[in-house]
């Protein structure tokens, strides 16, 4: 499970003036991108020459302008030892979050070692979206529980898995609100050797539920502190909302792993561009790792 290759069909190709020059497989792109406050280092022809550009308006939806009218509206690359379907969403998402490539692969070992620890390794995702730790932990033999609350993503998520050849695996694909689903969990005294979270600044849940980062993550986190088994092995937060760095996590973290012996990993999430001389800034991720 663990001899595949990392081939990219991915690639940053540029950055600048608050907007991303991408290669997703046969197609180039263009998406905004708030971080790249510097200026492009191609010529503006480049640009204007992508396959399709994405304009974000004030609510948070957009609309693509295809310039490429032979160009797919679905693909699938292959990226960090996963393939992904892709699409073009309103929302200018992808369903790929190439700056989680890092996090994948820990992800992937982590769960390798745990499950050759013992019989069963169960990780936990939440806001699991398209499933890219899903995936990763299925391939290093975890048993995973997908939790997200929009139907579209966790079906997108279940093809990803076919595509990868983990349809028949262990995967627990759960339609629901994280936090009534934690609550749930608690109550059946559920314990998990992994959690994995990547929550939305703001969202809604299965019955229009709320989710507020700055109100209702904290609560979560404290629902989660009694899901972890003993002999837990990691636990992920990640972020793309303002405000959250790596260091604020990993304040947020103590309060879940509390005096557990381990190691933090405090990290931006980062994109190389293509030439490696310079690096997108695309979020932050804190890992509790215990020894």
């Amino acid at each position: 499970m663990l001899g595949f290759s990392y081939m990219s069909s991915y690639s940053l190709i540029d950055s600048g003036n608050f907007q991303k020059l991408e290669q997703v497989g046969p197609y180039r792109l263009v998406r905004p991108s708030p971080q790249a406050v510097w200026q492009p280092s191609l010529a503006s022809e480049i640009w204007a020459n992508a396959d399709a550009h994405f304009q974000r308006f004030s609510g948070g939806d957009g609309r693509w302008e295809i310039r490429n009218k032979k160009m797919n509206k679905s693909w699938s690359i292959e990226y960090g030892g996963l393939r992904f379907n892709i699409e073009l969403t309103d929302f200018g998402h992808l369903g790929l979050f190439p700056e989680q490539l890092m996090n994948w692969q820990r992800i992937r070992r982590l769960c390798h070692v745990g499950s050759q620890g013992q019989r069963e390794f169960n990780v936990l995702n939440l806001f699991a979206y398209t499933g890219g730790s899903t995936l990763a932990a299925a391939q290093g033999g975890a048993r995973v529980a997908h939790i997200d609350a929009s139907k579209t993503s966790v079906q997108w998520g279940r093809d990803n898995a076919k595509v990868n050849g983990l349809e028949q695996h262990e995967i627990r694909w759960i339609i629901e609100d994280v936090q009534k689903f934690a609550a749930r969990e608690l109550k059946r005294s559920k314990q998990y050797h992994g959690i994995i979270l990547d929550p939305p600044s703001f969202g809604r849940g299965t019955k229009n539920e709320v989710w507020k980062i700055e109100t209702d993550l904290v609560p979560l986190l404290d629902v989660l502190k009694d899901l972890l088994a003993p002999n837990f092995s990691f636990v992920l937060l990640s972020s793309h909302s303002n405000g959250y760095t790596p260091i604020a996590m990993r304040n947020l973290l103590n309060t879940v792993v509390g005096h557990a012996s381990g190691r933090y990993l405090a990290e931006e999430m980062l994109v190389a561009e293509e030439g490696g001389c310079r690096w997108l800034p695309s979020g932050a991720s804190t890992w509790f790792i215990q020894e």
